[in-house]
């Protein structure tokens, strides 16, 4: 399904940004690399060009070789989230492809027309990949529910399952842990994934375990992975079809990419690597990271767990457990990033909630839960605020609460 990766480097074109009383002229790119033009024309919102700092990015869909209007706004790269709309009408393309449009340094201008009229001499990269979906449902113990026998009763049209238990750290007993690098590598090859792939990764909650597959993609160098606001209940209540049966090649690519986990911590060759990982350190952190954070105090500590957990008045769900929270950290629980529907906030109620308990925004956060998995929705949310640096501790308070030498507090 994903195909190689294309890059153009454009040269010397000028980019011109109208006011929405304009008529929308297309935006043309010639193309160096086969001659040809790829012209895109976008709708009246519009969102500023950065001449400075890292490049600014924003992709459009688009069916190879045709043309297409696309908003800039809902499908920035910057924004860890896409919509089930989005990603129904791109299903759709049988020969859809994504452009991501990335902006180098430049020098804006302005000229005085008959409106308001911005020229930008800039270096534009274009990229294209495929997209791939991937089922990434989880769930608490407790909840009884069993992801994969969901997935094969219904998931979204072409959707690869993606085993949050299985692809993990098979030397802990700490659950569905970060695997090694080679592990997973290993596992997503055997899913069919590459590099110039883009992701779109959901749950059967709403935002909740993607979140935890978005963070981990990204912790191992892959950027182009978005989660699909409101999973899929949105989905079906946006009244988009589902299927009913996984295909036979999607339940082998599971079943190898937890084969190929096994192989690799058992020394054994897992087979054709198409995934190279890039370890990202400053997004994971270990206990002796978090207890050194206590005295040093260098991150605002985040979790999200419920507030009767963290104050300790509620008994953790896996046995062994202490209550509490580890001292100086602040709760936030991760429902409080999402809407009545499942999805996202704006960016800027979820602004107002992390200011509510204190949080700065200019300041380095750490965030955990009980697992490891709601700590990455809430970075999910400071990465709609962007805050992309956001650490998880990755053992979280199943590791932390069952040691006997870690400091616990609680509000009661």
């Amino acid at each position: 399904m994903a195909s190689s990766l294309l890059s153009r480097t454009l040269l010397g074109h000028r980019l011109s940004q109208f006011s929405s009383s304009l008529t929308h002229k297309p935006l043309i790119f010639s193309s160096l690399f086969n001659k040809r033009q790829l012209c895109v024309q976008a709708e009246p919102t519009y969102t500023p060009y950065k001449t400075s700092g890292r490049p600014y990015r924003f992709m459009a869909s688009s069916a190879i070789d045709r043309r297409t209007n696309f908003s800039m706004q809902s499908l920035s790269t910057n924004d860890p989230v896409v919509s089930v709309d989005w990603l129904h009408a791109n299903l759709r393309e049988p020969d859809m492809k994504v452009f991501e449009f990335i902006y180098g340094p430049g020098t804006l201008s302005k000229h005085m027309l008959s409106h308001s009229c911005y020229f930008l001499e800039f270096e534009v990269m274009v990229v294209m990949y495929d997209i791939m979906v991937l089922d990434a449902s989880w769930y608490m113990p407790d909840e009884q529910r069993n992801p994969i026998q969901e997935y094969q009763v219904a998931h979204i049209p072409g959707a690869l399952f993606f085993d949050v238990d299985g692809i993990a750290d098979r030397t802990t007993k700490l659950p569905h842990m970060l695997p090694s690098e080679e592990a997973f590598a290993a596992a997503v090859s055997a899913l069919g994934i590459q590099n110039n792939d883009g992701l779109v990764v959901y749950d059967g909650k709403g935002i909740f375990s993607a979140a935890r597959v978005w963070w981990m993609f990204r912790v191992f160098g892959h950027d182009r992975v978005w989660v699909l606001d409101g999973g899929l209940p949105r989905w079906r209540a946006s009244g988009y079809d589902v299927e009913s049966s996984a295909s036979s090649d999607a339940i082998l690519k599971a079943s190898a990419a937890s084969e190929a986990i096994e192989k690799v911590y058992q020394g054994q060759t897992a087979g054709p690597v198409t995934f190279q990982t890039k370890f990202q350190p400053h997004l994971v952190w270990t206990l002796d990271q978090v207890r050194r954070n206590i005295e040093e105090k260098t991150h605002q500590h985040i979790d999200a767990r419920s507030k009767p957990r963290f104050d300790g008045a509620a008994p953790e769900p896996r046995k062994g457990i202490r209550s509490g929270h580890v001292p100086g950290s602040k709760c936030i629980p991760f429902p409080h990033m999402l809407d009545a529907s499942q999805t996202l906030l704006p960016a800027d109620e979820l602004e107002k909630r992390f200011q509510e308990e204190g949080i700065s925004l200019e300041g380095p956060v750490v965030t955990s839960c009980g697992t490891g998995v709601t700590a990455c929705v809430l970075a999910l949310g400071l990465h709609r605020l962007g805050k992309s640096d956001v650490a998880v501790y990755d053992g979280s308070w199943t590791e932390w609460g069952a040691q006997s030498d870690t400091p616990v507090d609680t509000s009661l």
